[in-house]
């Protein structure tokens, strides 16, 4: 079993910053990949971008590649996403989300724990 708590969300500007932190509970964290997602207010659930259990590889969604950054500190049971130059469209709540294995897949169906989520809002 593994619990997640994501941090980190706020308001910001469009072009700004915030960092996301998701700690993961469990002495088996090296053992999952990890993910992150959002959903906007009348949107399904997106996939934003994923790591190696790792930490090796990373993959990301187009609409942030370039601006967000996944990364994870496996001694501290922590997968963080640095999001920069954000956009109005951005605006969502962002889930950590972790599945057994190596690779992190894009699919939300396939992650087997999932955080309680933490709100971003861009205003323009």
């Amino acid at each position: 079993q593994v619990q997640l708590v994501e941090s980190g969300g706020g308001l910001v500007q469009a072009g700004g910053s915030l960092r996301l932190s998701c700690a993961a509970s469990g002495r088996t964290f090296t053992s999952y990949a990890m993910g992150w997602f959002r959903q906007a207010p009348g949107k399904e659930r997106e996939f934003v971008a994923a790591i190696t259990s790792n930490g090796g590889s990373t993959r990301y969604a187009d609409s942030v590649k370039g601006r967000f950054t996944i990364s994870r500190v496996n001694a501290k049971n922590t997968v963080y996403l640095q999001m920069s130059s954000l956009r109005p469209e951005d605006t969502a709540v962002y889930y950590c989300a972790a599945v057994r294995g190596y690779y992190g897949p894009s699919t939300s169906s396939q992650y087997n724990y999932w955080g309680q989520g933490t709100q971003v809002t861009v205003s323009a």
